[in-house]
């Protein structure tokens, strides 16, 4: 059962999940997939992309809703009734980690902020997760298309003669789920050695200035702020996508000796000792001349054919692919990029986590659940009691 999986890396953890959308989500899935009980506490209209629709799955459910929601039991309160709330907080108290990314004071006024759930579990780790933290920024709404914007991500996104552009998925809150994460383990490390809890705070913005690392690091070293280049890299070339005779594929090389092994499976052997195109600076400082170059000789033949011969000579190339043939590819590369989530009344198609844990794997034990499907839920007291002992041994 999933409540007292203490085989699982996070097998006794008791999560409640106060949170909608998409970064917490990910984040309580991501910690569900591999133990971790997690309650699913949604208001009674349900998580806000449960509307999200189209597309839905084979079982009509929000394809969106379905992408982070699997392995978790779906209880309704409604917090402004004294039963909801009731039912809330002796969830919250009963966790060992609650995640919430309410906008500032909305669980302060509940009663469900970390300080009022710490005076009675101070050994709680309490998660929350905001678009701009919560100081100055408390008020601004945390969307990820808004944080792509104003944090920088849209103006380096796109082609030097585009508008800046968005980032084709809402990236910045997977980063920020992943944060939450990495948080969350940290402080129960932490409290496996103290036996207390801990805030963990993570926001959209950070994420992502963190996120675009090394163009943040150019922008601290020369104080000036990076450009559109399209497909190209700020620091490498070639390393971006070029036509071919049916469509473009995507050349990364990173040392002179992949440049000289491209211009030979090319048949352009003589580029290698061409001035220009002698070292990765002055590949840069003549990126156009090259690329026009490569690209002529690139339109003879098909993408997959120059993927194939490129890859043999140990050039990273590849065509671009949609997301139908990604999987494919993943599959054909034995990753096994799909998983069938059942419980026995239903099944959902599902992306696999992409961690894999050599005794531990990652378990696939409820589909996304319908909202309120577990009412009434509770977490196991029995593995709840014996986490406890251990945190505070």
């Amino acid at each position: 059962m999933i409540d007292t999986d203490t085989g699982s890396p996070l097998g006794g953890i008791k999560v409640a999940d106060f949170s909608r959308v998409l970064a917490g989500p990910f984040a309580s899935m991501m910690l569900a997939d591999f133990g971790a009980d997690v309650i699913k506490i949604e208001h009674p209209a349900g998580d806000d992309t449960r509307a999200w629709v189209p597309p839905v799955d084979a079982n009509g459910m929000g394809s969106y809703f379905a992408s982070v929601n699997r392995n978790k039991r779906s209880i309704v309160c409604d917090l402004r009734t004294e039963a909801g709330l009731a039912e809330a907080r002796s969830i919250a108290l009963a966790a060992d980690v609650v995640i919430e990314n309410f906008r500032s004071g909305v669980m302060e006024k509940y009663g469900l902020d970390d300080a009022s759930l710490r005076l009675e579990r101070p050994d709680l780790v309490y998660c929350s997760i905001t678009g701009f933290g919560t100081d100055a920024g408390a008020h601004l709404p945390g969307y990820d298309l808004l944080v792509q914007a104003v944090g920088g991500l849209m103006s380096v996104t796109g082609s030097p003669d585009s508008e800046p552009s968005k980032v084709g998925v809402a990236l910045v809150d997977v980063i920020t789920g992943q944060n939450a994460v990495v948080g969350i383990l940290a402080s129960l490390r932490v409290r496996d050695r103290t036996g207390q809890g801990q805030r963990v705070e993570v926001n959209l913005l950070s994420s992502l200035l963190a996120g675009m690392v090394n163009q943040s690091s150019s922008t601290l070293a020369t104080g000036t702020a990076p450009r559109r280049m399209g497909n190209a890299h700020p620091s490498i070339a070639p390393y971006e996508t070029f036509s071919t005779q049916d469509g473009p594929i995507a050349v990364a090389v990173g040392t002179d000796k992949q440049f000289v092994n491209l211009v030979r499976v090319l048949g352009l052997p003589e580029l290698a000792d061409d001035d220009r195109f002698g070292s990765n600076t002055e590949r840069l400082a003549h990126r156009a001349a090259l690329k026009e170059l490569l690209e002529e000789r690139l339109q003879h033949r098909p993408a997959a054919e120059w993927s194939a011969a490129l890859l043999l000579a140990g050039v990273p190339a590849g065509k671009v692919n949609s997301i139908l043939e990604a999987l494919e590819l993943a599959t054909t590369l034995g990753l096994a990029p799909v998983v069938d989530v059942t419980d026995g009344s239903r099944t959902s198609r599902q992306i696999a986590n992409p961690i894999r844990l050599s005794q531990t794997p990652a378990r696939y034990l409820r589909p996304p659940p319908l909202l309120g499907e577990h009412a009434g839920a509770t977490f196991n007291t029995t593995a709840t009691t014996t986490t406890r002992r251990t945190a505070h041994a």
